[in-house]
């Protein structure tokens, strides 16, 4: 009785049962692929999910660095510790003679500047009074005689002359015994800075 009912519907349908005859367009089309034992599709692992960047501090993201402008390294300060182990006496020797004789200039126009000064504004007038005051009346002396601004030019010159002669001469026996007293216990420490 159940195979006659089975082939009653069968027949009143017109159709065939789905698992006994596949639909004829249902091959082409491609479909998951299918388990042997079970039937059933199998599952894929899920994608993980991108989280969004985290905003920085200042509004952007954090991993956008294209408009940024990277600061500039700070400048190391640089030290150079040297030590003065030779002094040239040759060069001391050129330093020495032309800063004297800028000395001796200094103190020959100084000197004559200072008596043109004083014989302005009436010092030696002053002077031979205050001398004849002490000395009595017939002892009245006339300092521009002892103190022309001829004499005064001729022994400040002599006077530079001199210096420009001892000022260069002591600059190179202290360059000399620096040398020695450098060679014997060390020259005198520097340390240098770029800053």
């Amino acid at each position: 009785m159940s195979s006659s009912s089975g082939s009653n519907a069968a027949g009143k349908s017109g159709r065939a049962p789905l698992a006994s005859a596949p639909r004829p367009g249902a091959a082409a089309k491609p479909g998951p692929a299918t388990s042997a034992k079970s039937g059933t599709t199998p599952r894929t692992a899920p994608r993980p999910v991108k989280s969004a960047p985290a905003p920085a501090k200042n509004g952007r993201p954090a991993g956008s660095t294209k408009g940024l402008v990277r600061p500039a390294p700070r400048p190391r300060v640089r030290r150079a510790r040297l030590v003065v182990s030779k002094v040239d006496t040759w060069s001391v020797l050129k330093l020495a003679f032309l800063l004297s004789v800028a000395l001796g200039i200094i103190t020959v126009v100084a000197s004559v500047v200072l008596w043109i000064v004083l014989d302005l504004t009436g010092m030696f007038d002053g002077i031979n009074e205050l001398l004849g005051m002490l000395g009595g009346a017939g002892g009245a002396l006339n300092v521009k005689d002892f103190l022309s601004l001829g004499q005064i030019a001729i022994f400040a010159t002599i006077v530079s002359v001199v210096n420009v002669i001892l000022l260069t001469a002591l600059s190179v026996l202290a360059a000399l015994l620096y040398n020695i007293a450098a060679a014997l216990v060390g020259g005198v420490g520097l340390t240098l800075t770029d800053d």
